[in-house]
């Protein structure tokens, strides 16, 4: 492989330009100039910073492409206006096609979805409305009979029936969900990610190996398992972090996801006090089945990745990782008991976060969790107690864009004119970046080359600057997966 130089680059907070050497996928130097290498390929960046490559550690890459290519309703205010724009939408569709909306936030709505509000607007072509957080699905009755599902006045299935008709909606040919992958994964070079962790709800392994054998490039892929293929990942001698054969050294086993309880939006998510509606939301799955699958994980070598939004869920599953004696990741950790905060870090615990719900979620969250969002996406205090962060975007539930995860992160507000929500767990710029490039804020000589050139110093640049940083070219190892026009 040729040697490349990146020649004429800075570090984030420093003045000085640098060259770094990359041989063989890998930063072999980092010096103030000097010789060439004869026959190195040089690219001049005239000063730009580099970071290294960020990834996005909770992405359902399959659901995030096909969500950028169906009807967006994330704006609907209500059930009725959500109604009429997929009424709009389908006038004139083909009935032998399922229309299928996206994002939808009912939690706030002053109406409740019903299922003849959704016949009323969209008559005898199949209808479904996936909410923003994939746990909530709004049929109508033509869609209902065209799945064989039953639905009830409001006409909405959550949880498992929900996941199962999305995956269903999915069923479309090869070909076309190769070619908006490979889109979505372009588009998420272009913001600087490197590497995914895909949590998409399948055997996994078989389909990303499918689309590296044919162009698939832009990234690194690690494909998670769920607890129903778990067997057949043991029999084929599958463990997380093992680099499959034909994914090209891009390709690796992810962790084993297992979900115990449901969402926000939903009420579903696992609390230890009551909702407004006086439910205490679900716990899908029993701490003694937990407790076994974290066994058999730690016995196959799988590290496990649990699902878990609300504060009674999260210490079901820090009391199920502490019993079975093995680290892993909390997905999501939306809401955890003071308490709960420092037993995070002693146990080997990673709060896989998604800083980007926290402003989405904020209004939600004080409706149904009112007067205690103090402990609600709560990133300073668990980065304070000993806790590691991986920050992520649950896309589709938010955009697959770190920059947008970042600062939300760093300043729990976005640049729309509202205020801080909760600011004292505000992160530092630093430790975003860290959290978002699997530990590492700046390049070492001999780290892979997975590397970010951006056009702004990200620990100075204007907040508005930041959150939409201009991202020069992405690398990964060495090889230009976004190259902005510099080469």
């Amino acid at each position: 492989m040729t040697d490349l130089i990146l020649a004429s680059v800075r570090q984030p907070g420093e003045d000085s330009v640098s060259d770094l050497h990359i041989v063989d996928g890998v930063v072999d130097g980092i010096s103030a100039g000097g010789a060439i290498p004869r026959g190195a390929r040089v690219v001049s960046l005239d000063g730009r910073y580099v970071i290294p490559g960020l990834w996005d550690e909770h992405v359902h890459m399959t659901q995030w492409a096909l969500h950028s290519n169906r009807l967006d309703l994330s704006a609907a205010a209500s059930a009725r206006e959500a109604a009429a724009a997929v009424g709009h939408h389908v006038h004139d569709a083909d009935p032998s096609v399922t229309s299928v909306g996206v994002g939808f936030r009912d939690a706030l709505w002053p109406d409740a979805p019903t299922l003849e509000m959704l016949d009323d607007a969209t008559g005898n072509q199949p209808t479904a409305l996936i909410s923003h957080d994939l746990h909530c699905v709004w049929v109508n009755s033509a869609a209902a009979r065209r799945y064989g599902v039953e639905v009830g006045p409001g006409g909405l299935l959550r949880e498992e029936p929900a996941f199962a008709l999305t995956r269903e909606l999915g069923n479309l040919p090869d070909s076309v969900v190769d070619a908006w992958v490979g889109d979505a994964a372009r588009a998420a070079a272009a913001r600087g990610i490197v590497g995914i962790v895909d949590f998409e709800m399948t055997w996994n392994r078989d389909v990303w190996l499918r689309r590296i054998a044919g162009s698939f490039d832009a990234l690194r892929v690690d494909a998670g398992v769920y607890p129903g293929d778990l067997e057949r990942a043991r029999h084929e001698g599958m463990s997380t972090g093992l680099e499959l054969d034909g994914g090209k050294g891009l390709l690796r086993v992810g962790p084993l996801k297992v979900l115990i309880d449901g969402s926000l939006n939903t009420r579903t998510a696992f609390c230890s006090d009551p909702y407004p509606n006086g439910s205490y939301g679900l716990l899908t799955v029993s701490e003694g089945e937990l407790l076994a699958l974290l066994e058999q994980a730690k016995a196959v070598g799988f590290v496990p990745a649990v699902h878990a939004i609300g504060d009674a869920a999260n210490r079901v599953a820090l009391d199920a990782f502490e019993r079975a004696g093995i680290g892993g990741r909390i997905e999501h950790a939306q809401f955890v008991r003071t308490e709960d905060f420092g037993r995070f870090g002693p146990l080997g615990i990673t709060a896989s976060v998604q800083p980007v719900h926290a402003l989405d979620d904020r209004d939600a969250a004080e409706s149904n969790w009112g007067g205690r969002t103090h402990r609600a996406f709560p990133l300073r205090s668990l980065l304070d107690a000993g806790a590691t962060l991986a920050l992520g975007s649950d896309a589709p539930v938010a955009p697959l864009d770190p920059w947008a995860a970042m600062s939300a992160a760093t300043t729990r507000s976005r640049q729309d004119g509202r205020g801080p929500w909760h600011p004292g767990e505000c992160i530092s710029r630093q430790q975003a970046l860290a959290a978002s490039a699997r530990g590492r804020s700046r390049i070492s000589v001999g780290d892979p080359a997975d590397l970010v050139v951006l056009d702004a110093d990200p620990l100075a640049a204007p907040d508005a600057v930041y959150a939409a940083m201009p991202v020069a070219a992405t690398l990964v190892a060495g090889r230009f997966t976004y190259d902005g026009g510099l080469v």
